[in-house]
Protein backbone atom coordinates (compact mmCIF):
# COMPACT_ATOMS: atom_id res chain seq x y z
CA UNK A 1 0.00 0.00 0.00
CA UNK A 2 1.13 3.67 -0.42
CA UNK A 3 -0.18 6.82 0.38
CA UNK A 4 -0.10 9.48 -2.91
CA UNK A 5 -0.80 13.12 -2.30
CA UNK A 6 -2.15 14.80 -5.35
CA UNK A 7 0.06 17.49 -7.26
CA UNK A 8 -1.88 20.01 -9.29
CA UNK A 9 -2.19 18.30 -13.06
CA UNK A 10 -1.87 14.68 -12.00
CA UNK A 11 -4.92 12.44 -12.96
CA UNK A 12 -6.45 8.96 -13.06
CA UNK A 13 -5.04 7.71 -15.35
CA UNK A 14 -1.60 9.41 -15.03
CA UNK A 15 -1.56 7.91 -11.68
CA UNK A 16 -2.59 4.61 -13.33
CA UNK A 17 0.93 4.72 -15.59
CA UNK A 18 2.77 5.52 -12.52
CA UNK A 19 2.16 2.68 -10.43
CA UNK A 20 1.22 0.18 -12.89
CA UNK A 21 -2.57 -0.20 -11.24
CA UNK A 22 -5.76 0.17 -12.92
CA UNK A 23 -7.71 3.02 -13.21
CA UNK A 24 -11.08 1.55 -12.58
CA UNK A 25 -8.62 -0.16 -9.46
CA UNK A 26 -7.63 3.35 -7.76
CA UNK A 27 -11.25 5.03 -8.36
CA UNK A 28 -13.07 1.86 -6.90
CA UNK A 29 -10.68 2.18 -4.14
CA UNK A 30 -10.77 5.42 -3.05
CA UNK A 31 -14.50 6.32 -4.07
CA UNK A 32 -14.11 8.04 -7.28
CA UNK A 33 -15.89 7.87 -10.40
CA UNK A 34 -13.61 7.81 -13.37
CA UNK A 35 -13.15 10.40 -14.86
CA UNK A 36 -12.88 12.47 -11.92
CA UNK A 37 -10.77 15.67 -11.11
CA UNK A 38 -8.60 15.05 -8.71
CA UNK A 39 -7.90 17.82 -5.94
CA UNK A 40 -4.74 19.01 -5.08
CA UNK A 41 -3.17 17.41 -1.73
CA UNK A 42 -6.18 14.85 -1.74
CA UNK A 43 -4.79 11.60 -0.45
CA UNK A 44 -5.19 8.62 -2.58
CA UNK A 45 -4.89 4.91 -1.67
CA UNK A 46 -2.72 2.67 -4.28
CA UNK A 47 -2.80 -1.05 -3.57
CA UNK A 48 -0.55 -3.57 -5.51
CA UNK A 49 -2.65 -6.77 -6.88
CA UNK A 50 -0.50 -9.99 -6.32
CA UNK A 51 -2.77 -12.63 -6.99
CA UNK A 52 -5.85 -12.32 -9.81
CA UNK A 53 -8.44 -14.59 -10.84
CA UNK A 54 -10.80 -13.75 -14.05
CA UNK A 55 -14.59 -15.42 -13.21
CA UNK A 56 -14.91 -18.51 -15.29
CA UNK A 57 -18.74 -19.48 -16.17
CA UNK A 58 -20.03 -20.56 -14.24
CA UNK A 59 -17.69 -20.04 -10.94
CA UNK A 60 -18.89 -19.16 -7.65
CA UNK A 61 -17.23 -17.23 -5.35
CA UNK A 62 -17.19 -20.02 -2.46
CA UNK A 63 -15.36 -21.99 -5.23
CA UNK A 64 -12.81 -19.13 -5.76
CA UNK A 65 -12.06 -19.03 -2.48
CA UNK A 66 -11.83 -22.44 -2.23
CA UNK A 67 -9.57 -22.59 -4.98
CA UNK A 68 -7.18 -20.46 -3.46
CA UNK A 69 -7.26 -21.15 0.15
CA UNK A 70 -8.67 -18.22 1.10
CA UNK A 71 -11.85 -16.89 3.04
CA UNK A 72 -14.68 -15.03 1.62
CA UNK A 73 -14.43 -11.93 4.12
CA UNK A 74 -10.60 -12.01 2.64
CA UNK A 75 -12.30 -11.66 -1.21
CA UNK A 76 -14.63 -8.90 0.08
CA UNK A 77 -12.00 -7.07 2.16
CA UNK A 78 -10.00 -7.29 -1.13
CA UNK A 79 -12.34 -6.16 -3.37
CA UNK A 80 -14.80 -3.34 -2.34
CA UNK A 81 -16.33 -3.87 -6.22
CA UNK A 82 -18.53 -6.59 -4.18
CA UNK A 83 -20.19 -4.83 -1.64
CA UNK A 84 -19.85 -7.64 0.80
CA UNK A 85 -22.05 -9.58 -1.69
CA UNK A 86 -21.34 -13.00 -3.34
CA UNK A 87 -22.71 -11.95 -6.83
CA UNK A 88 -19.81 -12.20 -9.42
CA UNK A 89 -19.79 -12.45 -13.25
CA UNK A 90 -17.75 -14.14 -16.07
CA UNK A 91 -14.74 -11.90 -16.73
CA UNK A 92 -14.94 -10.05 -13.71
CA UNK A 93 -11.71 -9.60 -12.25
CA UNK A 94 -10.71 -10.05 -8.40
CA UNK A 95 -7.73 -9.62 -6.42
CA UNK A 96 -7.53 -12.66 -4.32
CA UNK A 97 -4.32 -11.15 -2.82
CA UNK A 98 -2.23 -7.86 -2.64
CA UNK A 99 1.46 -7.68 -2.48
CA UNK A 100 1.89 -6.28 1.30
CA UNK A 101 0.88 -8.79 3.65
CA UNK A 102 -1.28 -6.94 7.03
CA UNK A 103 0.96 -6.96 10.11
CA UNK A 104 -0.66 -8.04 13.38
CA UNK A 105 -4.09 -9.15 14.42
CA UNK A 106 -6.88 -6.58 16.06
CA UNK A 107 -9.84 -6.33 16.56
CA UNK A 108 -12.41 -3.38 15.37
CA UNK A 109 -15.52 -2.15 16.80
CA UNK A 110 -18.15 0.21 15.03
CA UNK A 111 -21.40 1.63 15.74
CA UNK A 112 -24.38 2.16 13.45
CA UNK A 113 -27.69 3.14 13.57
CA UNK A 114 -30.94 0.50 12.94
CA UNK A 115 -31.05 3.26 9.34
CA UNK A 116 -27.84 2.72 7.86
CA UNK A 117 -27.72 2.70 4.06
CA UNK A 118 -27.38 -1.02 3.36
CA UNK A 119 -24.48 -0.73 1.13
CA UNK A 120 -21.98 0.79 3.43
CA UNK A 121 -23.16 -1.94 5.58
CA UNK A 122 -22.86 -4.88 3.66
CA UNK A 123 -19.33 -3.62 2.64
CA UNK A 124 -18.34 -2.52 5.89
CA UNK A 125 -19.06 -5.79 7.92
CA UNK A 126 -15.84 -7.39 6.33
CA UNK A 127 -13.99 -5.16 8.23
CA UNK A 128 -15.56 -5.77 11.62
CA UNK A 129 -15.01 -7.84 14.35
CA UNK A 130 -17.89 -5.99 16.20
CA UNK A 131 -21.01 -4.33 15.30
CA UNK A 132 -22.67 -2.00 18.29
CA UNK A 133 -26.15 -1.14 16.95
CA UNK A 134 -27.05 2.60 18.41
CA UNK A 135 -28.55 2.62 21.23
CA UNK A 136 -30.54 1.15 23.93
CA UNK A 137 -32.24 4.02 26.32
CA UNK A 138 -33.53 3.14 29.58
CA UNK A 139 -36.36 4.61 31.54
CA UNK A 140 -36.26 5.53 35.43
CA UNK A 141 -37.94 2.58 36.42
CA UNK A 142 -35.22 0.34 34.79
CA UNK A 143 -36.88 -0.79 31.81
CA UNK A 144 -35.18 -0.57 28.56
CA UNK A 145 -36.10 1.82 25.71
CA UNK A 146 -36.47 -0.88 22.97
CA UNK A 147 -34.54 -0.53 19.50
CA UNK A 148 -35.23 -1.64 16.18
CA UNK A 149 -31.75 -3.61 15.71
CA UNK A 150 -33.29 -6.81 13.98
CA UNK A 151 -31.85 -5.97 10.65
CA UNK A 152 -28.18 -5.10 11.73
CA UNK A 153 -27.99 -8.28 13.82
CA UNK A 154 -29.04 -10.13 10.74
CA UNK A 155 -26.40 -8.68 8.90
CA UNK A 156 -24.12 -9.25 11.08
CA UNK A 157 -24.35 -13.05 11.83
CA UNK A 158 -24.73 -13.39 8.12
CA UNK A 159 -21.21 -11.80 7.97
CA UNK A 160 -19.42 -13.79 10.34
CA UNK A 161 -19.54 -10.20 12.84
CA UNK A 162 -20.32 -10.61 16.66
CA UNK A 163 -22.72 -7.64 17.97
CA UNK A 164 -22.44 -5.84 20.93
CA UNK A 165 -25.26 -4.28 22.96
CA UNK A 166 -25.01 -0.94 23.85
CA UNK A 167 -26.56 0.66 26.37
CA UNK A 168 -25.98 4.72 27.04
CA UNK A 169 -28.50 7.14 28.88
CA UNK A 170 -29.33 8.87 25.98
CA UNK A 171 -33.01 10.34 25.76
CA UNK A 172 -35.74 10.90 22.87
CA UNK A 173 -34.38 14.52 22.99
CA UNK A 174 -30.75 13.54 22.02
CA UNK A 175 -28.92 14.20 25.02
CA UNK A 176 -27.27 12.27 27.63
CA UNK A 177 -29.22 12.32 31.01
CA UNK A 178 -26.79 12.40 34.35
CA UNK A 179 -30.17 12.76 36.02
CA UNK A 180 -31.03 9.26 34.73
CA UNK A 181 -27.99 8.39 35.25
CA UNK A 182 -27.82 9.56 38.89
CA UNK A 183 -31.35 7.20 39.50
CA UNK A 184 -29.67 4.04 38.03
CA UNK A 185 -26.29 4.12 39.46
CA UNK A 186 -28.14 4.89 43.39
CA UNK A 187 -31.58 3.54 43.55
CA UNK A 188 -31.44 -0.27 44.50
CA UNK A 189 -34.28 -1.32 43.19
CA UNK A 190 -33.76 0.08 39.63
CA UNK A 191 -30.62 -0.74 39.07
CA UNK A 192 -31.39 -4.32 39.51
CA UNK A 193 -34.64 -4.17 37.43
CA UNK A 194 -32.35 -2.88 34.31
CA UNK A 195 -29.55 -5.59 34.83
CA UNK A 196 -32.20 -8.13 34.64
CA UNK A 197 -33.58 -6.41 31.50
CA UNK A 198 -30.07 -6.30 30.05
CA UNK A 199 -29.10 -10.19 30.71
CA UNK A 200 -32.73 -11.27 29.52
CA UNK A 201 -32.11 -8.81 26.23
CA UNK A 202 -28.66 -10.17 25.04
CA UNK A 203 -29.70 -13.72 25.40
CA UNK A 204 -33.19 -13.15 24.02
CA UNK A 205 -31.16 -10.98 20.80
CA UNK A 206 -28.36 -13.21 20.67
CA UNK A 207 -25.74 -10.29 21.31
CA UNK A 208 -22.08 -11.33 22.08
CA UNK A 209 -21.39 -8.69 25.05
CA UNK A 210 -22.68 -5.47 26.34
CA UNK A 211 -21.05 -2.29 25.85
CA UNK A 212 -22.21 0.61 28.50
CA UNK A 213 -22.26 4.72 27.31
CA UNK A 214 -22.75 6.97 30.28
CA UNK A 215 -21.97 10.41 29.75
CA UNK A 216 -21.83 13.48 31.64
CA UNK A 217 -21.94 11.47 34.78
CA UNK A 218 -22.10 13.65 38.07
CA UNK A 219 -18.67 13.90 39.74
CA UNK A 220 -20.18 12.33 42.61
CA UNK A 221 -21.63 9.59 41.28
CA UNK A 222 -18.14 8.66 39.80
CA UNK A 223 -17.37 5.72 42.49
CA UNK A 224 -21.55 4.64 42.28
CA UNK A 225 -21.05 4.30 38.31
CA UNK A 226 -17.88 2.05 38.92
CA UNK A 227 -19.92 -0.25 40.94
CA UNK A 228 -22.52 -0.21 38.27
CA UNK A 229 -20.37 -1.22 35.69
CA UNK A 230 -18.68 -4.01 38.56
CA UNK A 231 -22.06 -5.36 39.33
CA UNK A 232 -22.88 -5.75 35.46
CA UNK A 233 -19.52 -7.56 35.05
CA UNK A 234 -20.38 -10.41 37.99
CA UNK A 235 -23.54 -10.83 36.52
CA UNK A 236 -23.13 -10.99 32.83
CA UNK A 237 -19.19 -12.46 32.46
CA UNK A 238 -20.51 -15.69 34.25
CA UNK A 239 -23.29 -15.94 31.28
CA UNK A 240 -20.64 -15.56 28.54
CA UNK A 241 -20.88 -11.75 27.96
CA UNK A 242 -17.86 -9.09 28.28
CA UNK A 243 -18.27 -5.85 28.99
CA UNK A 244 -17.39 -2.90 27.79
CA UNK A 245 -17.28 1.00 28.96
CA UNK A 246 -17.11 3.84 26.65
CA UNK A 247 -14.26 6.42 28.56
CA UNK A 248 -14.41 10.23 27.97
CA UNK A 249 -11.12 11.77 26.69
CA UNK A 250 -9.08 12.91 30.00
CA UNK A 251 -5.53 13.39 30.28
CA UNK A 252 -5.15 13.05 34.21
CA UNK A 253 -6.90 11.85 36.98
CA UNK A 254 -7.90 15.33 38.26
CA UNK A 255 -9.10 17.25 34.82
CA UNK A 256 -12.21 19.07 35.59
CA UNK A 257 -15.45 19.44 33.07
CA UNK A 258 -18.95 17.89 33.07
CA UNK A 259 -17.46 14.83 30.53
CA UNK A 260 -14.82 14.04 32.56
CA UNK A 261 -15.68 14.19 36.50
CA UNK A 262 -17.51 11.45 36.72
CA UNK A 263 -15.40 8.83 34.65
CA UNK A 264 -12.82 7.31 36.92
CA UNK A 265 -10.73 5.41 34.84
CA UNK A 266 -8.47 3.29 37.51
CA UNK A 267 -12.32 2.02 38.95
CA UNK A 268 -13.90 1.94 36.24
CA UNK A 269 -10.89 -0.05 33.95
CA UNK A 270 -10.98 -2.37 36.95
CA UNK A 271 -14.32 -3.20 36.53
CA UNK A 272 -15.45 -3.69 32.89
CA UNK A 273 -13.35 -6.73 31.02
CA UNK A 274 -12.22 -3.67 28.18
CA UNK A 275 -13.00 0.25 27.60
CA UNK A 276 -12.94 2.18 24.79
CA UNK A 277 -11.55 5.55 24.69
CA UNK A 278 -13.80 8.49 22.88
CA UNK A 279 -10.57 9.96 20.85
CA UNK A 280 -12.68 13.02 19.16
CA UNK A 281 -14.17 15.37 19.35
CA UNK A 282 -11.66 18.28 19.85
CA UNK A 283 -13.30 19.58 16.91
CA UNK A 284 -16.91 20.04 17.25
CA UNK A 285 -20.25 21.24 16.14
CA UNK A 286 -19.79 24.32 18.47
CA UNK A 287 -16.37 24.97 19.10
CA UNK A 288 -13.17 26.61 17.05
CA UNK A 289 -12.18 24.65 13.84
CA UNK A 290 -9.77 22.55 14.04
CA UNK A 291 -9.38 18.60 13.87
CA UNK A 292 -11.39 16.08 15.63
CA UNK A 293 -9.12 14.03 16.70
CA UNK A 294 -5.87 15.96 16.76
CA UNK A 295 -2.72 12.86 17.00
CA UNK A 296 -1.18 14.52 20.10
CA UNK A 297 -4.20 15.11 22.02
CA UNK A 298 -4.83 11.63 21.53
CA UNK A 299 -1.71 10.43 22.71
CA UNK A 300 -2.25 12.32 25.70
CA UNK A 301 -5.46 10.20 26.35
CA UNK A 302 -3.82 6.73 25.51
CA UNK A 303 -1.07 7.42 27.70
CA UNK A 304 -2.60 8.70 30.65
CA UNK A 305 -5.28 6.03 30.47
CA UNK A 306 -2.21 3.35 29.95
CA UNK A 307 -1.26 4.64 34.02
CA UNK A 308 -4.77 3.22 35.00
CA UNK A 309 -6.03 0.58 32.78
CA UNK A 310 -3.73 -2.10 31.21
CA UNK A 311 -2.94 -1.80 27.35
CA UNK A 312 -4.67 -5.52 26.63
CA UNK A 313 -7.95 -3.66 27.90
CA UNK A 314 -8.04 -0.52 25.52
CA UNK A 315 -9.84 -0.09 22.74
CA UNK A 316 -8.77 3.63 20.64
CA UNK A 317 -11.72 5.88 19.27
CA UNK A 318 -11.40 6.42 15.76
CA UNK A 319 -13.72 9.33 14.15
CA UNK A 320 -15.93 8.51 10.53
CA UNK A 321 -16.38 12.35 9.83
CA UNK A 322 -15.44 15.84 9.78
CA UNK A 323 -17.21 19.37 10.03
CA UNK A 324 -17.17 22.38 7.87
CA UNK A 325 -17.53 25.48 9.92
CA UNK A 326 -18.96 29.51 8.30
CA UNK A 327 -15.96 31.97 9.50
CA UNK A 328 -15.68 33.76 11.18
CA UNK A 329 -15.54 31.94 13.98
CA UNK A 330 -18.17 33.08 17.11
CA UNK A 331 -18.11 31.35 20.20
CA UNK A 332 -21.82 30.20 21.03
CA UNK A 333 -23.05 31.50 17.48
CA UNK A 334 -20.67 29.95 15.04
CA UNK A 335 -22.42 26.07 14.30
CA UNK A 336 -19.97 23.33 12.58
CA UNK A 337 -22.13 21.12 9.77
CA UNK A 338 -20.98 17.24 10.21
CA UNK A 339 -19.65 16.12 7.12
CA UNK A 340 -18.32 12.81 5.57
CA UNK A 341 -15.19 12.64 4.06
CA UNK A 342 -16.23 11.79 0.58
CA UNK A 343 -18.63 15.26 1.35
CA UNK A 344 -14.79 16.83 2.22
CA UNK A 345 -13.37 15.78 -1.08
CA UNK A 346 -16.54 16.93 -3.19
CA UNK A 347 -16.48 20.19 -1.60
CA UNK A 348 -12.78 20.94 -2.24
CA UNK A 349 -13.20 19.62 -6.15
CA UNK A 350 -15.89 21.88 -6.84
CA UNK A 351 -14.71 25.17 -5.06
CA UNK A 352 -11.20 24.32 -6.49
CA UNK A 353 -9.87 24.39 -3.05
CA UNK A 354 -6.11 22.90 -2.36
CA UNK A 355 -6.61 20.31 0.46
CA UNK A 356 -3.21 21.27 3.14
CA UNK A 357 -2.16 18.70 5.63
CA UNK A 358 -1.49 19.77 9.34
CA UNK A 359 1.63 17.97 10.22
CA UNK A 360 1.32 18.27 14.10
CA UNK A 361 -2.21 17.83 14.56
CA UNK A 362 -1.59 14.71 10.98
CA UNK A 363 -5.25 15.83 10.01
CA UNK A 364 -5.93 17.82 6.33
CA UNK A 365 -8.05 20.77 6.28
CA UNK A 366 -8.89 23.57 3.83
CA UNK A 367 -10.39 26.91 3.09
CA UNK A 368 -13.42 27.82 0.56
CA UNK A 369 -15.42 30.38 -0.36
CA UNK A 370 -19.42 29.27 -1.16
CA UNK A 371 -21.83 31.59 -3.11
CA UNK A 372 -22.74 34.07 -1.00
CA UNK A 373 -19.45 34.88 -0.46
CA UNK A 374 -19.13 33.16 3.09
CA UNK A 375 -15.41 31.57 3.44
CA UNK A 376 -15.38 28.57 5.37
CA UNK A 377 -12.98 26.08 7.07
CA UNK A 378 -12.88 21.94 6.72
CA UNK A 379 -10.99 19.40 8.85
CA UNK A 380 -11.55 15.84 7.93
CA UNK A 381 -10.33 12.60 7.99
CA UNK A 382 -8.22 10.97 5.42
CA UNK A 383 -5.59 7.92 4.68
CA UNK A 384 -2.74 9.72 5.98
CA UNK A 385 -4.76 10.55 8.99
CA UNK A 386 -6.42 7.35 9.93
CA UNK A 387 -2.66 5.89 9.19
CA UNK A 388 -1.56 7.63 11.77
CA UNK A 389 -4.47 6.66 14.50
CA UNK A 390 -4.05 3.06 13.77
CA UNK A 391 -0.51 3.43 13.51
CA UNK A 392 -0.64 4.25 17.91
CA UNK A 393 -2.64 0.55 18.54
CA UNK A 394 0.56 -1.60 17.85
CA UNK A 395 2.58 1.35 19.58
CA UNK A 396 1.04 1.20 22.63
CA UNK A 397 -0.05 -2.29 22.55
CA UNK A 398 -3.90 -1.51 22.26
CA UNK A 399 -6.44 -4.46 21.95
CA UNK A 400 -8.18 -2.31 18.47
CA UNK A 401 -10.25 0.53 17.34
CA UNK A 402 -13.59 1.64 18.13
CA UNK A 403 -15.61 3.80 14.90
CA UNK A 404 -18.00 6.51 15.66
CA UNK A 405 -19.52 5.79 13.26
CA UNK A 406 -20.40 3.38 10.24
CA UNK A 407 -22.88 5.96 9.00
CA UNK A 408 -20.73 7.97 6.25
CA UNK A 409 -18.95 6.23 3.22
CA UNK A 410 -15.16 6.68 3.43
CA UNK A 411 -13.98 3.57 1.88
CA UNK A 412 -10.00 4.40 2.14
CA UNK A 413 -10.33 3.43 6.16
CA UNK A 414 -11.13 -0.02 5.39
CA UNK A 415 -8.34 0.16 2.57
CA UNK A 416 -5.77 1.08 5.27
CA UNK A 417 -7.09 -1.08 8.08
CA UNK A 418 -6.99 -4.09 6.56
CA UNK A 419 -3.63 -3.53 4.30
CA UNK A 420 -2.16 -2.88 8.12
CA UNK A 421 -3.57 -5.20 10.23
CA UNK A 422 -5.68 -8.76 10.22
CA UNK A 423 -8.92 -8.35 11.95
CA UNK A 424 -10.06 -10.68 14.49
CA UNK A 425 -13.14 -12.47 14.12
CA UNK A 426 -14.32 -14.01 17.63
Amino acid sequence: MVIHVVTAGETLYSLSLKYGIPTSLIALDNGLEVPEQLVPGQALVIRFPEIVHTVRPGESLTAIAREYGVSLRQLYQNNLVLEGRPAIWPGQTLVIAFRQEPGQEIGVNAYAYPHINANILTTTLPFLTYLTPFTYGFTSTGNLVRLDDARLLAAARNAGVAPLMHLSTLTQEGGFSNDLAHIALNDEAVQARLIDNIASTLQEKGYHGLDVDFEYVFPEDAAPYAEFLSSLTRRLNPLGYPVIAALAPKTSASQRGALYEGHDFAAIGAAVNEVLLMTYEWGYTYGPPMAVAPLPNVRQVVEYALTEIPASKIWLGIPNYGYDWPLPFVQGRTKATSISSQQAIALARKYRADIQYDEKAQAPWFRYTDERSIVHEVWFEDARSIQAKLSLIPEYGLTGAGYWNLMRDFPQNWLVLSSLYKIRQV
